[in-house]
């Protein structure tokens, strides 16, 4: 069922070193996660981790697959455009409930909420 042997040496080795860099990728937001002690720290490795790994693996399968196919395959360009979207606003939903969850209960190193502005 493996289309492998018909791929040409060209596309299997950017295939190889992109799907290498996002794995990579991902492995040091990963690494990221463990080693940054407070939950902002956190959420800010895995979230690069994941866009910039998805982005090198998504651009290996759209070398092999239109190397294989001889025709542009543009759908893994969809996937991109969704991961590049939601990452930067789950990342954001995640550090608002936090920040809310420690004003509530009094923790002392979130920021106090700006006062509003006043028109001039």
């Amino acid at each position: 069922m493996s289309h492998a042997q018909d791929l040409p040496g060209w596309a299997a080795l950017a295939t190889a070193a992109l799907v290498l860099l996002g794995a990579a990728l991902t492995l040091i937001g990963a690494i990221g996660t463990l080693r940054l002690r407070s939950f902002f720290e956190r959420i800010h490795a895995p979230t690069l981790g994941t866009s910039w790994g998805t982005g090198a693996i998504l651009l290996a399968s759209i070398i092999c697959f239109s190397a294989l196919g001889s025709r542009p395959a543009v759908q893994e360009i969809l996937i991109g455009v969704f991961i590049s979207v939601t990452t930067p606003v789950t990342l954001m939903l995640l550090a608002r409930a936090a920040i809310y969850r420690d004003r509530t209960e009094g923790k002392g190193e979130v920021p106090p909420r700006a006062a509003p502005r006043r028109p001039d």
